[in-house]
């Protein structure tokens, strides 16, 4: 084994090693090949290769957490609709008690 080729197998692990960091925060191939091109100036077509590779070697693990990702992003967009929602009526109702302390206000009354 030469000394360059060397150095390409020890990046490529490099980059297996950091996809699989991205993998434990639950982050899609397209978050990891922009979060690897950030931080650690990784081309995205490297990042997106042995995402391949691995995918190939792990096909059952790599559908697996397809799904669950899927799943898990599916619910956080429930919860936070649910949560603008709620967000949503706390302000109408916000806005009413304002309106109503308002009209007492200017009705002279007081609370």
């Amino acid at each position: 084994m030469t000394a360059s080729s060397s150095s390409a197998a020890s990046y490529i692990h490099m980059v297996q090693h950091l996809i699989e960091e991205c993998i434990l925060f639950n982050m899609s191939k397209e978050e990891c090949m922009d979060a690897l091109a950030k931080h650690a100036n990784i081309l995205p077509v490297v990042t997106s290769t042995v995402w391949k590779e691995l995918e190939k070697e792990n096909k059952q693990f790599f559908e697996a957490y397809s799904m669950n990702t899927r799943e898990m992003r599916s619910l956080v967009k429930e919860k936070s609709a649910v949560t603008d929602y709620e967000l949503e009526t706390m302000k109408q109702r916000i806005h009413k008690m304002l309106s109503d302390l308002r009209s007492s206000a200017s009705d002279g009354s007081t609370c």
